[in-house]
């Protein structure tokens, strides 16, 4: 297992197990698909998440989609 990062996800700090930006958006429980995700100000193209790596100190903004009627 990786060693804890500290990021920031949507405003809040937390220490964080994933090594991309796919494993963190699974590690809280939402499903890569249904996000869109700035990463340190750089909209990260969904296409890519499994491959962007996270770093100590990242910043990052999370939306996801939610659909209904």
């Amino acid at each position: 297992m990786s060693t804890p990062i500290s990021i920031t996800v949507n405003g809040e700090s937390r220490r964080s197990q994933a090594s991309t930006i796919a494993d963190l958006v699974r590690e809280l429980s939402l499903k890569p698909e249904k996000v869109a995700v700035e990463h340190n100000g750089v909209i990260a193209p969904r296409s890519t998440l499994e491959d962007v790596p996270l770093a100590d100190g990242d910043v990052l903004e999370i939306v996801t989609f939610v659909g209904g009627g």
